[in-house]
């Protein structure tokens, strides 16, 4: 099973450690993007405009002076750089020993900088969105989607893959084939900062199940002891399942 996450937009670093590590990284294919991406991001924020340029506030200084440093900072586990609203509720932190193997083997953060990543991977902080068309690369959707679809792809296997992005990062990789049959979007009404929290809250009950589940209806009932869910079949082919649910 996969459980598809966004980053964060806010990310916590450290003042000490070690930097970042491109051969220890989760998905080593995805290497030469993560390079291309790495080097660009840090000539555009060392410019003027970066701030236009990455779609962010001037205020946010700070920030976007990180994204210059990105092979000498700290890079501490992907865990504890993403913060936020969604990995407040799933509060990674404090996971038992065999939640935190489950986590570690099941969620991938979908990221605009690396790609995809686990939660053990170790990054630095960094501010760049998925939506940026980003000078010397290209849109960034577009610049992760094949180097994703191959290596997401053979990540999920026969497995569920529950979707918890939003759109933004659903561009960058559309599960297709054999892997859409078993594609789960997690749907949740209400307002964006709800629907975080929800998404959270969810990814963090599937971590503590007894059994690993394997359809989407397995899904729903593995999850409807905490929440209140709807199971809708797919439109058509290609399209995914969608599961409401609402915390209680």
């Amino acid at each position: 099973m996969l459980v598809l996450l966004p980053p964060s937009e806010s990310k916590a670093g450290r003042s000490r450690g070690k930097p970042l590590d491109l051969d220890t990284l989760s998905f080593a294919a995805l290497r030469p993007q993560r390079e291309a991406a790495i080097a660009a991001v840090a000539a555009v924020s060392a410019r003027e405009d970066a701030h236009a340029l990455l779609g962010v506030s001037p205020n946010l200084v700070e920030e976007v002076a990180r994204n210059t440093r990105l092979t000498t900072a700290p890079a501490p586990p992907a865990a504890d750089v993403y913060t936020g609203v969604l990995y407040d509720a799933l509060d990674l932190g404090d996971l038992a020993p065999g939640e935190r193997r489950r986590a570690n083997r099941w969620i991938v953060v979908v990221s605009a900088l690396f790609g995809a990543v686990r939660p053990s991977d170790r990054i630095p902080p960094y501010r760049l969105s998925m939506a940026v068309n980003l000078p010397g690369v290209g849109p960034l959707a577009s610049h992760w989607r094949e180097a994703l679809d191959q290596e997401l792809t053979a990540a999920a296997g026969s497995g569920l893959v529950v979707d918890c992005r939003s759109s933004t990062y659903t561009a960058a990789w559309t599960p297709s084939g054999p892997v859409a049959e078993q594609w789960v979007q997690v749907r949740v009404p209400g307002a964006t900062h709800m629907a975080k929290h929800t998404r959270g809250l969810v990814t963090r009950h599937l971590l503590g199940v007894d059994r690993e589940p394997r359809t989407p209806s397995a899904l729903a009932r593995a999850l409807e002891h905490a929440f209140d869910v709807g199971l809708t079949e797919p439109e058509r082919p290609g399209r995914p399942w969608v599961l409401d649910a609402t915390a209680r």
